[in-house]
């Protein structure tokens, strides 16, 4: 065990290693409690939480609302089951449920990701207590960074 104290030593106490000044095992625990603290801040402090993510993030207006800035939920062969797990985090700006119906394919564009092209889908989404109805443009072939449009929040589902 003492030869273990002695490494640990040099690891975290290069000085006091150099001058051979021996380290007691209760300074020993307060620094490795110490690191372990650093550490588990650390860690917890750059978990990627995508509602805190969306609400400091700035979308553009038309994010989501124009064929021309689709929501990129990418998986050509998991294309349809990505854009339902995006559109059942999707809430309204105050965590309400939302509705949603696929209108259809339109739009047709190019991608890489298939080789006779892309088309988007387009939602109709109704948000609980709001009577207008808002379109969605989705991509389900190429991927993004997912955001919340306008007017909606991610529930982090």
């Amino acid at each position: 065990m003492k030869s273990t104290r002695l490494n640990l030593c040099k690891i975290f106490l290069p000085a006091a290693a150099l001058n051979h000044k021996p380290v007691n095992s209760t300074t020993m625990k307060s620094i490795l409690l110490s690191c372990l603290v650093l550490v588990i801040m650390a860690c917890s402090s750059s978990k990627s939480n995508p509602s805190a993510r969306n609400a400091d993030a700035t979308v553009a207006d038309d994010y989501g609302y124009s064929e021309t800035n689709p929501i990129k939920v990418g998986g050509v062969n998991s294309g349809p089951a990505n854009e339902r797990r995006y559109l059942e985090r999707l809430t309204g700006p105050n965590g309400e449920p939302i509705a949603y119906v696929r209108l259809g394919s339109c739009c047709p564009f190019e991608t890489k990701n298939s080789a006779w092209g892309g088309m988007l889908d387009r939602y109709e989404i109704v948000i609980d207590g709001d009577p207008e109805k808002k379109i969605l443009y989705l991509n389900m072939y190429d991927s993004d960074k997912l955001y919340a449009p306008k007017g909606f929040k991610l529930d982090g589902k």
